[in-house]
């Protein structure tokens, strides 16, 4: 039986109109992750393009990279196994699934995932994504600190702890091999894990991390 491929998004994905985000208005390093086709095929999407802005606009350099290079192993593991899942969905968790360590999360208990499954939710709300949807990506999103996934998540959460815990330690490299030394070429971000580490270990005794200054190119 031949798997059914990853699909590049759901019906009804909601998102405020228009015909994508121009490419010019978004961070010099990014461009060769963007260009990359699972995501090149996508920045016409509203939802998509509104979720890169508010990357753009809450998340520091290091970690938009880790963004955009988590959600493309987490396609690229899809794409090997032959897992048909919600993409733009996907894409949407991987862009605030680290976004609990800003200054701009809500509160909410249960550390930084939480809190980024918070910003995920309002965002998702905001954009008339259904209930049963946002359940699943909030899901995902809040648990993708786990060691392991849990049993029985929808493959949107297995596929985001995935993509977040290759590109930040290496596990599952064999999975998709050169994959992320390949990404990481495109958008190096030096040292990733060691910093990405502190900032973890600062969150859990400050909360939260200072608002990273405006973006520029």
């Amino acid at each position: 039986m031949t798997a059914k491929p990853p699909n590049a998004g759901r019906p009804g994905t909601g998102g405020t109109g228009g015909s994508g985000v121009p490419r010019e208005v978004l961070p010099d390093a990014w461009q060769p992750l963007l260009s990359q086709p699972p995501l090149a095929g996508m920045l016409v999407q509203p939802l998509v393009a509104d979720a890169l802005l508010e990357m753009h606009r809450i998340l520091s350099p290091r970690l938009a990279l880790h963004s955009l290079r988590t959600f493309l192993l987490a396609d690229a593991r899809a794409r090997a196994g032959g897992t048909h899942y919600d993409r733009t969905g996907l894409f949407v968790a991987a862009a605030f699934h680290d976004a609990g360590l800003t200054g701009h999360a809500p509160p909410a208990p249960g550390g930084f995932p939480c809190r980024s499954a918070a910003l995920l939710d309002r965002f998702l709300t905001r954009h008339g994504v259904d209930e049963g949807r946002r359940r699943v990506l909030n899901r995902a999103v809040r648990e993708h600190m786990r060691p392991f996934p849990a049993r029985g998540v929808a493959p949107e959460a297995r596929l985001l702890h995935f993509g977040a815990w290759l590109d930040v330690t290496g596990r599952g490299t064999r999975k998709v091999p050169g994959e992320r030394r390949r990404l990481a070429r495109l958008a190096p971000t030096p040292l990733f894990a060691v910093s990405f580490s502190a900032r973890v270990a600062v969150c859990g005794l400050r909360g939260v991390l200072p608002v990273p200054p405006a973006p520029a190119r």
